[in-house]
């Protein structure tokens, strides 16, 4: 187990339970292919939604964008999805902010880089950082979810100088992960399914029967319940097809080097990246939990206040690990009174 809290160990540990979130309930709302040039998002007040491309820290990101407000809010997806996850956001937020969803380094339209120590935390980072800086904003307000959510909680620790606020959405501090992690064994039994995202077969295991898997646990139930539509799950299958992009996000894991034990009782070890004696995020933060993930359990918001001095925490009792497609009008809400 590490016992150095720097802040890549961590977020390798955190990476463990991450690697299998999204194999719980997962519902929502979205409508539009991920290639889309441009798209006039419906409402009171209509938005235009534009696709661009940025050169940052040696890749080429894709990116949804939507309003021109003066402050820029930075939406930061998870495993497996791209920009889409955020459109109920954009269409949202853009009415008075520049609100902005990259694909991440991996994904969808997104550089897929070779190299799998290019998927190291640090990267994320720095691509987050010159995205926000070519859209001409040096201070930006960072929303994130699931792998996004290590990433932010990584970039807020990094570079608070950066945020004027930080939103989280169903991620763990890697602080108290860590302990979790540790001491707490349903999650330690909730990051098994790591090993499978790390292994040589998990693109052929997530690929088959056109996406068969990832079809079935990611928008399953919404498609039943009608939170999913057939154009959604069109536009997963388009992300998930990109050429390379399954390998770049299952990467992320691989790159962590850090899971469960292992039935031998080893630990997984690697080499951490640019290391962090401190975990304390000096940023206004909101935390929003959907208390029903089976993931992240909520033993992830006990002792938040330790590392989060300005910590605000709302919990939604009904809500799973993608309560950000469940209840996207109640997510909004939050997030709007937060950064008002």
């Amino acid at each position: 187990m590490i016992k150095t809290p720097k802040l890549h160990a961590l977020l390798r540990l955190l990476a463990s339970v991450l690697a299998i979130a999204w194999l719980g309930a997962w519902v929502g709302a979205q409508d539009k292919p991920a290639s889309a040039k441009s798209t006039t998002m419906k409402g009171a007040k209509k938005i235009m939604l534009t696709h661009e491309y940025a050169e940052v820290n040696g890749v080429k990101l894709h990116y949804a964008k939507a309003g021109n407000g003066k402050k820029l809010i930075l939406f930061v997806h998870g495993f497996p999805e791209f920009w889409y996850e955020y459109k109920n956001q954009l269409e949202e937020f853009g009415k008075t902010y520049t609100a902005v969803a990259p694909d991440m380094r991996g994904y969808n339209l997104s550089s897929k880089p070779a190299e799998l120590e290019k998927y190291e935390v640090k990267y994320m980072i720095e691509d987050l950082r010159q995205l926000a800086e070519k859209l001409g904003h040096k201070k930006f307000i960072l929303v994130a979810h699931d792998w996004g959510g290590a990433i932010a909680w990584a970039f807020a620790i990094a570079h608070p100088e950066n945020l004027e606020k930080l939103v989280i959405i169903n991620a763990p501090h890697p602080g108290v992960f860590q302990r979790e992690l540790a001491h707490n064994p349903a999650q330690q039994k909730a990051s098994q399914y790591m090993l499978m995202f790390r292994s040589a077969q998990a693109e052929q295991i997530l690929s088959a029967n056109n996406y068969g898997a990832l079809v079935q646990a990611v928008l399953g139930e919404g498609l039943k319940k009608g939170f999913f539509t057939e154009a959604d799950k069109e536009a997963y299958l388009a992300a998930w097809s990109q050429p390379g992009a399954l390998t770049g996000g299952l990467n992320y894991y691989r790159a962590a080097k850090v899971g469960p034990p292992t039935p031998s009782g080893e630990m997984a070890q690697g080499t951490f990246g640019v290391g962090n004696s401190s975990l304390l995020v000096k940023v206004p933060t909101l935390v929003i939990w959907g208390e029903k993930d089976t993931a992240l359990l909520t033993g992830n918001l006990e002792g938040l206040d330790k590392y989060v001095p300005q910590l605000t925490i709302k919990r939604i009792a009904d809500g799973s690990h993608w309560v950000i497609h469940e209840q996207p009008a109640l997510i909004n809400q939050y997030i709007h009174e937060f950064i008002k």
